[in-house]
């Protein structure tokens, strides 16, 4: 198993997020401990236990400490599976966030991975779904990735209520090279 240390750096989600999907991606088992440590709230929010139930789902994970306020959990990944996910963050948790975590694990599925979540399009200090639709993802192509992305209603702070859809892959990421600047 491999222990991260999620106050490392800026001590926030992304640590856990990355580890999650590294962790499908490789097959590897993760623990991650003080989880959102340099957070004035530590711990899981429903955004952060929502994209970890859909990555544990997406490839069958064991996981433990799965809950509200959680400053460790253990993620032990199974082989990654296709399928449809509906996910519900519960709040204006930032559905930009929760495809940070499934992204590039649901590439690697051995067929199509269909994603319908509710949550927050647009919120503070998350990247948008405009920002995941016209930049990521554009980006993820130029790697082979194969993925379509839907925007079927905004969801804003404090209620959410957005709601997209996707479906990726299957596929493999392979080179990109970024060597000369693009235009605007």
């Amino acid at each position: 198993m491999i222990d991260i240390d999620g106050s490392y750096l800026e001590g926030g989600g992304q640590i856990l997020r990355t580890s999650v999907a590294l962790s499908c991606v490789t097959g590897k088992p993760v623990r991650v401990f003080s989880i959102r440590a340099n957070r004035p709230q530590p711990g899981l929010k429903a955004q952060h236990l929502q994209s970890i139930k859909a990555a544990a789902k997406l490839c069958n994970a064991k996981v433990s400490g799965l809950f509200l306020g959680s400053e460790k959990i253990e993620f032990v990944p199974g082989e990654i599976q296709g399928g449809s996910l509906s996910i519900n963050v519960g709040t204006a948790g930032s559905i930009g966030l929760v495809l940070q975590t499934l992204m590039i694990p649901a590439i690697h599925a051995k067929k199509p991975v269909e994603l319908h979540i509710t949550g927050g399009t647009d919120v503070s200090w998350s990247p948008s779904v405009g920002f995941i639709q016209h930049v990521k993802l554009p980006l993820l192509e130029k790697m082979g990735y194969s993925g379509r992305l839907a925007l079927e209603k905004r969801g804003y702070y404090p209620k959410g209520g957005g709601r997209v859809a996707m479906v990726i892959g299957p596929g493999r990421l392979g080179e990109i090279n970024l060597t000369e600047q693009g235009k605007p």
